[in-house]
């Protein structure tokens, strides 16, 4: 078993997995940004070592810093949650050559299904289905306008190494193509310092489901049931449930044994997704692979009633899988939301600032991931990002219920937050009825569903 696990991450995330670690008897080591000195993660750690002022990028995705303090306090292992460096495969193979075990798969399999146009190349190969589109990847707009006219309009221009939204635009005719596509890359320099694009036939109006896999270094793969997340603003999601409310079981049988193809096929292990899109007529199609464990992790943990982010650690540590895919068993229905510090009636516009009082939902089948508490500051500097509230139901109908009754009882002081609009969402019939597609919430704020 390890002994001691460095979490290269801030807010709910790292202290989910500083209580898991204390749960097994890991010492856990905090690290923390000049901003984050009086973050939740940095009481509850064993340790905790200060790697650099607020901007994210002398900080949390310092590698020379973060290894310097796993090195420094003698961890064996780094957990980087999901963000910052969680994908990032040159700081998963320098924790290798210096001898710590990176929590997640190796380096290799980052790198492979990190880029978005190799995962797709690799998943063809596999058999898995992926959206009509190009094999090739493209630098020049003028090149790709002249491959995409074998794609039928309109057509999703992304980034290779895309992720949370950025770097995407869809082009509704050869017409505005070359304008999407620039704009596009700029976003992706940007955002990720990588100039290549791919091109898929945008599918309107999709669902989003995706299927939690998990595998140990012993040949055995589990896919834990799917999530749908369709419910999303600008590209980021916002509510996650499980099982998905239009998915029959033939189609998720399918879906997941896709997903095990998938990590097969690229020999993956530990926590990871298989995200996909369906169509109105639920053909699905393979969108990409997070290489990390989810944000929304704990939707699929309420149901199955097991804990993925113990299992990363012990997958870690060289043990085998505690559960097969025969022990996987979806109870009831959970429903996840994300609640944020932002303005939903001004685009979602980020309000950082002092939490001067909250109070905390709870009750039978309610949970709370949160790193937040009185006093807390929302920093400016990182993601918006509250607490997320999980809900398990016996059923869709007494989930919905629950969760409202949660969001009801909820209340922060100091910050404006999305608790509102996600209670209207739920009360709304479009997606009571199971009815949520990605397009809800466009159309929920022009008062079209």
């Amino acid at each position: 078993m390890l002994k001691k696990v460095l979490i290269a991450n801030r807010g709910e995330i790292a202290v989910r997995i500083i209580r898991a670690c204390r749960a097994m008897g890991i010492k856990t080591v905090a690290v923390y940004s000049t901003a984050d000195k009086q973050a939740l993660h940095v009481y509850l750690a064993d340790e905790a070592v200060c790697i650099g002022p607020a901007p994210a990028r002398d900080s949390y995705l310092n590698t020379t810093a973060v290894l310097s303090a796993a090195l420094g306090t003698g961890a064996d292992a780094i957990h980087p949650g999901y963000g910052f460096l969680s994908e990032n495969a040159t700081f998963a193979k320098l924790c290798k050559d210096n001898g710590i075990i990176f929590i997640g798969p190796s380096a290799s399999v980052i790198d492979k299904m990190g880029n978005k146009s190799q995962a797709r190349r690799t998943m063809m190969d596999a058999g898995v289905p992926v959206v009509p589109g190009c094999r090739e990847a493209f630098h020049n707009a003028d090149e790709a306008l002249h491959a995409a006219r074998n794609i039928e309009w309109p057509i999703m221009i992304k980034a290779s190494s895309g992720g949370g939204g950025k770097g995407m635009r869809i082009s509704e005719t050869p017409d505005d193509f070359i304008e999407q596509f620039n704009i596009a890359q700029r976003e992706s320099v940007n955002a990720f310092g990588d100039n290549t694009m791919y091109l898929e036939r945008a599918i309107i109006e999709p669902r989003h489901v995706e299927i939690q896999i998990i595998a140990d270094n012993h040949g055995n793969v589990v896919a834990m049931g799917e999530r749908d997340c369709s419910v999303q603003r600008n590209h980021q999601k916002m509510i996650e449930e499980c099982p998905s409310p239009i998915l029959d079981d033939e189609t998720r049988q399918h879906m997941m044994h896709d997903a095990i193809v998938a990590a097969q096929t690229v020999g993956y292990t530990s926590a990871g997704t298989i995200e996909f899109l369906l169509d109105a007529n639920k053909n699905y199609y393979f969108m990409e692979m997070n290489t990390r464990v989810q944000v929304e992790h704990c939707v699929t943990e309420s149901v199955t009633h097991q804990d993925i982010v113990r299992e990363m650690l012990c997958i870690a540590a060289g043990e085998k899988l505690s559960f097969t895919q025969d022990d996987i068993r979806l109870d009831g229905c959970g429903i996840e939301c994300r609640i944020n510090a932002e303005i939903p009636e001004k685009g979602f516009l980020p309000s950082p600032g002092v939490i001067s009082q909250m109070h905390l939902p709870g009750g039978n089948g309610v949970r709370v991931d949160t790193a937040a508490y009185d006093g807390f500051t929302i920093s400016p500097y990182y993601d918006s990002l509250i607490a997320k509230i999980i809900v398990q139901g016996r059923n869709r109908k007494e989930a919905i219920a629950k969760m409202r009754t949660a969001l009801e009882e909820m209340v922060v002081v100091g910050v404006s937050t999305n608790l509102d609009f996600q209670y209207s969402i739920l009360g709304n019939e479009t997606f009571c009825t199971g009815g949520a597609d990605t397009s809800f919430i466009e159309k929920f704020l022009k008062g079209e569903v």
